[in-house]
């Protein structure tokens, strides 16, 4: 299931803005009928995909690839563009499929065709304009005592006292403007109407509530009757419970004491990442506005308000959902229930006042409970974990039936497709390097340097070391770059290009900084990348493994030129440390920045804060410790002293 979050950006999440556009768009009803048929496909495809039925999944993109060809030969440039996302869609899940072993034609995207100058092939649909009362037909909805209390109990605490999704229906203008997206409602038009769509397909409302079929008539028959406005001001709230209430206060982060007997990094985080991801974590559009993917996150609720309750796991939203005791029983989707066991596991954490052991807040949930896995484990484990891990990722690149090389030395596992000499001289030169590791990182014994055996990936092509960093990283690489590193809290890994036509000085030009970062960044679990990263630069220059200049002063004159756009294009400290610059622009501050605190003035701070990480202290409080300020008053007095300022 390793493509599982893919598949789902990739065939289910843009539906619901597919289908509002072509609700937009004017379609004639028989449009409608083909895209909805092409709509169906893609979620029909996805859903096989998600179970593993590979050769079922393609049959419907087929399907969806063939109705998509026909649409080119109607010549409508109205469903061609409602159509564009779902062509999209089938591009990528053509791709995704591939890499299953399934075969399937070429997808040409068809031209769009040309308007034809008619006159529109249905008249416009109309929505009545918010003015003065409309005089209104006996027995007729009336908007302000049928309708406004409908959509003030439903809809209410989320598009009237606030605007989820950018949609407010605060007031009947606001509700027949819409959203940014397009208007909701079309005047006697129910099938067009996109307010009556999400209540009939469950997705809206959120949060457990739910409109009875006697109030969607009501809704049904008022849009049918003409959607009109029979209030003395249509820019008035709806109800007196639609006044935007005050924000809730939120939950405070209560930082564990040692006398818990669950951990949350270590036992209740590992659970919400494998059975919420995809809909909570890590999630285009968080369902019921309930995003976990923070430990702050978690704690400030969804739409329907805290899930948590400190003290009292019985009162939790969140033991409610799990246990089907509130509205759609979680985790939704098909996924398996939680089990009574891990119920009582997250019970408990609760009843123990729901505190975080974990590094910070605002770490990703992800990380969190790989780095307490992590801290947990045996070099031995680690080890055989990375390894499990490399040879899924390969699998990613090499093609089907193509040998693999590996090689096993004491601090690395090596793998590629390239020749076996190749792959053997890597494994040579990186243990060569490992006195540049520890020229800045000790250890008690061999295996510590990177808390067990780490991963170098040799790719025999830039092709292929590009491809790699697309399907693993899901990035794209700067040009130029022939080897990095990566560290997610457990994998550890060097990827970088190699061939039997390489100097030996070139393979330790690419390895000797990338093993050096990976060194510094396995010391703890929040170590930043700009720490590690220029580190390595720095140590790999010292040590005289760095690809020759091919114009010596030019160059250099070139990289000072580009520090100084570098530290321009930094307003301050914190864009720095927050990593809101490019990639490039990062690397060169961080290897100025770097090259100062590895000086001979800075160095005992350095090695302080590098003992610090190991120990197990998180970075502001070791950084301050043996700096005596915060990260960020460092950077800002560096920069200061950089600039000249």
């Amino acid at each position: 299931m390793r493509f599982l979050i893919p598949i789902l950006c990739v065939f289910v999440t843009p539906l619901v803005f597919m289908t509002a556009q072509a609700t937009a768009a004017g379609l004639t009803t028989q449009e409608k009928k083909t895209f909805q048929a092409v709509s169906a496909n893609v979620l029909k495809a996805g859903r096989s995909y998600a179970a593993e039925k590979f050769d079922e999944s393609a049959g419907f993109i087929r399907d969806a690839m063939k109705q998509i060809d026909e649409v080119a030969k109607e010549g409508s440039p109205d469903l061609y563009d409602a159509l564009l996302p779902a062509m999209q869609r089938v591009e990528k899940a053509r791709t995704l499929l591939e890499f299953e072993g399934v075969s399937l034609p070429i997808f040409k995207r068809p031209k769009r065709p040309e308007a034809a100058p008619a006159k529109p092939k249905t008249p416009p649909r109309t929505r009545p304009t918010p003015g003065k009362p409309e005089p209104m037909p006996e027995n007729a909805i009336s908007f302000t005592t049928a309708v406004a209390p409908i959509l003030s109990a439903r809809c209410g605490r989320c598009h009237a006292a606030d605007s989820k999704g950018d949609f407010n229906l605060a007031t009947y203008t606001a509700l027949m403007k819409g959203p940014p997206e397009g208007v909701v409602i079309f005047a006697g038009d129910i099938v067009g109407s996109r307010l009556i769509e999400t209540i009939e397909t469950g997705d809206m409302p959120r949060g457990g509530g739910k409109v009875s079929p006697a109030e969607l008539k009501i809704l049904k028959d008022w849009i049918m009757a003409g959607a009109k406005f029979d209030g003395p001001d249509p820019a008035a709230p709806i109800a007196a419970g639609a006044t935007p209430e005050p924000p809730r206060p939120r939950l405070k982060v209560s930082k564990a004491t040692g006398k818990e007997t669950v951990s949350f990094a270590g036992d209740v985080a590992p659970l919400l990442v494998e059975s919420c991801k995809g809909c909570h974590i890590d999630a285009m559009r968080v369902s019921g506005g309930l995003n976990m993917n923070t430990f702050a996150q978690l704690l400030r609720g969804g739409d329907s308000g805290d899930v948590i309750v400190p003290g009292n796991s019985e009162e939790s939203l969140l033991i409610k959902k799990l246990r089907g005791m509130m509205g759609l029983q979680m985790p939704a989707g098909g996924r398996p229930a939680f089990s009574e066991e891990s119920i009582k596991l997250i019970s408990t954490w609760i009843d123990e006042g729901a505190t975080l052991d974990g590094t910070s807040d605002n770490q990703p949930l992800r990380i969190m409970s790989q780095l307490a896995w992590a801290a947990a484990a045996s070099p031995e484990e680690l080890s055989e974990r990375r390894q499990e891990i490399a040879g899924q990722n390969i699998k990613l690149v090499v093609p089907t039936g193509t040998s693999l090389e590996t090689e096993t030395t004491d601090h690395f596992f090596v793998v590629g497709a390239a020749a076996p000499d190749t792959i053997k001289l890597v494994a040579q030169l990186a243990e060569d390097q490992m006195k540049a590791v520890k020229s800045v990182v000790s250890a008690d014994n061999g295996e510590a340097f990177f808390k067990g055996r780490v991963t170098i990936f040799v790719m025999p092509k830039r092709y292929d070391y590009s491809e790699f960093a697309k399907m693993v990283e899901g990035r794209g690489l700067p040009i130029g770059w022939s080897s990095h590193w990566k560290y997610d809290g457990i994998d550890g890994y060097v990827s970088l290009v190699a061939t039997d036509r390489d100097e030996e000085e070139e393979i330790e030009a690419r390895l000797t900084s990338p093993l050096v970062s990976l060194a510094v960044a396995t010391r703890g679990g929040d170590v930043p990348r700009w720490l590690a990263e220029g580190t390595g630069q720095v140590v790999a220059k010292r040590h005289g493994n760095v690809a020759k200049p091919k114009r010596g002063r030019q160059q250099q004159q070139a990289v000072n030129q580009g520090l100084s756009e570098a530290l321009s294009a930094m307003g301050n400290a914190k864009q720095f440390l927050d990593g809101k610059l490019t990639p490039e622009q990062s690397d060169l501050i961080s290897t100025a920045l770097m090259t100062s605190m590895l000086d001979r003035a800075q160095r005992k701070g350095f090695d302080g804060l590098l003992r610090n990480l190991s120990q197990g202290i998180p970075f502001e409080k070791a950084f301050i410790q043996s700096f005596e300020a915060t990260p960020l008053q460092f950077v800002e007095a560096w920069k200061r002293w950089a600039t000249g300022s």
